[in-house]
């Protein structure tokens, strides 16, 4: 028997969020306080009862007058919101909650892509659009989303429910006003893409979120490629679970012998017995020890039913079965095994190795188990003839296959480039990649991967050839770290990115597989006509985010900052009354521009350069002289400074009046 667990089986990324913000609570709970979560956090009752175990009790939206009435100082309480999120009304009572009395918070641990939907609800014109939400009417998810529309909306269940309401519609409002679709994050893709089309087929105007999880569609996509290649299939969640119920509804299309279980206690393993392949899929919701309880029943069961059919089966040796016998002899010219049924079998040397140094005597010893490969057998003289090299090439050759038909990620030294592409070596198997699939650019130097390891998978296999990917590796690599950077980006927030290209008006930087662009405006205080000016391409960067549409997969991010600020840093240095040292850079008529730190210029009026009339600036001054001023003012909101050389001249002036003066009634008599 071969068992399948799912790739994508077990805690999605909202659900993992939630659980890990109550079970760090958990760990790090105040004395006396209380953890309550509105509704049960997620659809699965086994985590749940586990919760409930640990002292965290689960209260309804009438029950939170009475928490708060309970909370004060000794008993301090904090509640999580669900994964599911809660509606508008509910939200801003716990916001009043919390505001009302110090001692009650709460955590929303709503799901990112869900926060997602009622972003797009509430930026929705109630006056001139209708919304539309396929989905389950009573489940919270939905409640939550229907809540935050003022306007005109519809929930429902299935293309024909919607097709229905559309021609019913007797007030007109469909027509009269702009659709807006969603759908809860769990729905069948097959309902979603059928909704879309008859909405379409009705409504040019109409706008269309795609709002399911991209993990539930991946979710549900394996689920059905897996059920088409199985005859036993077991899916793991709550019952109470939407997603799992879909994933049911999925498996159970293809393969009749599917069951619905809550956790391992309820698996009747006896069913699958006679199967072949069996597979095990489960819910976002569903604990990944009890995805470990079910495959461990599972390979216990199998491993049982196994021993049973060894006892029952005849030891007869076949040419073509691969056998495990154990070394009896062992010279440097072949191998002797005992295989059992009478049957003495012998490996040569050039059975085993490739390798002419290779010694037997060195690697082997009486009593080693060797898995090897029947060539021949005589039954006359009781003995068999075995490859051991056959037997390994298979077992890895079997594994490359597996690995095509379970899309593995396999990894492996690139061992050569060739016409066309490269080729990869895992376990002692040669698997080509096409060059279109190196993920190098075309026409790039395919030669620069040799040596390097790197991850890939098998696409195809044809015969004993296997054609492989390392780009479909690094584009799934590159969307989970797009899903995981949008679920968590928000204004404000803080990256190290690389600038990965320049246009005139600014600057890409690399956030790590998603791009954002800092505006010429933002990479400098100084007025710059180029980006080039202040970054290059491959410069490492600090930026953040001044804003972002998710839509349209766009970032703005902003470069510098009030600290950066040269106008603040001169203000911080420097106040009225001080001497700076500046440097001319430029003239006119009326004065000299001195710049006084980088970004910062100040006046010296034609009035403030000498104590005598001059007739312009270049009487005295040259572009790049140093001089020293003195600061007469600072005009901070138009960020303007005055500076005076003659200030300081006349201060001089006024020192050397004083000066013969001091000196005549220091000095000595006989000097006077």
């Amino acid at each position: 028997m071969k068992i399948t667990v799912a790739k994508h089986a077990g805690f999605c990324f909202g659900v993992k969020r939630a659980t890990e913000k109550l079970e760090h609570a958990i760990t790090h709970r105040r004395e006396g306080e209380s953890l309550l979560t509105l509704g049960d956090l997620i659809h699965n009752e086994v985590y749940n009862a586990s919760l409930r175990s640990r002292g965290v009790r689960s209260v309804t939206e009438a029950e939170l007058e009475e928490v708060l009435s309970r909370t004060d100082e000794a008993h301090p309480a904090t509640l999580f919101v669900r994964a599911h999120g809660c509606t508008a009304e509910t939200e801003e009572r716990l916001r009043r909650m919390a505001q009302g009395n110090p001692f009650f918070a709460w955590e929303d641990c709503t799901c990112p892509y869900v926060k997602k939907i009622h972003r797009i609800v509430e930026g929705c014109d109630p006056e001139e659009q209708i919304l539309l939400l396929l989905g389950a009417r009573e489940h919270p998810e939905v409640v939550g989303i229907l809540s935050r529309f003022a306007g005109d909306k519809l929930a429902f269940d299935s293309p024909e429910e919607l097709e229905c309401a559309i021609s019913q519609d007797e007030d007109g409002k469909l027509h009269k006003k702009v659709p807006v679709l969603v759908a809860q994050t769990t729905q069948k893709l097959g309902k979603w893409y059928q909704s879309q089309k008859k909405l379409k087929k009705l409504y040019t105007n109409s706008i269309i979120f795609d709002t399911i999880c991209s993990v539930t569609e991946s979710r549900q996509t394996e689920a059905e490629a897996l059920s088409k290649v199985c005859d036993g299939a077991i899916v793991i969640g709550g019952r109470a679970s939407s997603n799992t119920a879909k994933l049911y509804e999925i498996c159970r299309r293809s393969c009749a012998n599917t069951v619905l279980i809550s956790s391992a206690k309820e698996l009747e393993a006896e069913r699958f017995s006679g199967c072949d392949h069996v597979v095990i899929v489960a819910g976002a919701s569903t604990p990944g020890d009890e995805i470990e309880e079910v495959y461990k029943t599972m390979s216990e069961m199998h491993e049982n039913f196994e021993q049973m059919l060894n006892a029952q089966q005849c030891t007869t040796l076949n040419t073509g079965d691969v056998v495990t016998g154990t070394v009896t002899h062992v010279s440097d010219a072949e191998l002797q095994l005992d295989v059992g049924a009478g049957v003495t079998g012998y490996i040569k040397a050039d059975q085993i190795s490739n390798d002419p140094a290779f010694k037997l005597t060195e690697n082997f010893k009486n009593g080693d188990q060797v898995e090897a490969f029947v060539i021949r057998v005589s039954d006359i003289e009781g003995v068999a003839e075995l490859s051991k090299k056959r037997a390994d090439a298979d077992k890895n050759w079997q594994t490359i296959v597996a690995a095509c038909e379970e899309e593995q990620i396999l990894e492996g030294k690139v061992a050569e480039a060739v016409k066309g592409g490269v080729v990869i070596y895992a376990n002692a198997n040669r698997v080509f990649i096409p060059a279109s699939q190196t993920g190098v650019p075309k026409d790039g130097d395919l030669s620069t991967l040799v040596g390097t390891t790197v991850q890939f998978k098998v696409l195809e296999i044809k015969g004993k050839k296997a054609v492989g990917s390392i780009r479909k590796v690094q584009r799934e690599i590159r969307r989970a770290q797009e899903a995981d950077f949008w679920a968590n980006i928000e204004v404000g927030k803080v990256y190290n990115g690389t600038v990965k290209s320049m246009t005139t008006y600014g600057a890409f930087v690399d956030l790590g597989g998603v791009d954002g662009m800092v505006h010429v405006t933002e990479l400098s205080w100084k007025h710059i006509k180029n980006p080039a000016e202040v970054v290059s391409i491959g410069d490492p960067i600090t930026v953040f985010v001044k804003s972002f549409d998710p839509e349209k997969k766009r970032i703005s991010l902003g470069y510098k900052t009030e600290e950066t600020n040269p106008w603040n840093i001169f203000k911080s240095q420097y106040a009225v009354g001080d001497i700076a040292s500046v440097k001319i850079v430029s003239m006119m008529p009326f004065g000299a521009f001195a710049e006084i730190i980088d970004g910062v210029d100040g006046l010296i009026h034609i009035s403030q350069i000498a104590m005598q009339r001059i007739a312009k600036p270049a009487d005295l001054l040259e572009i790049g002289q140093i001089v020293d001023t003195r600061i007469t003012d600072i005009d901070d909101e138009k960020q303007k400074v005055s500076l005076s050389i003659r200030a300081l001249l006349e201060e001089a002036a006024a020192a050397a009046e004083a000066m013969p003066e001091d000196y005549a009634e220091e000095a000595p008599a006989d000097e006077q």
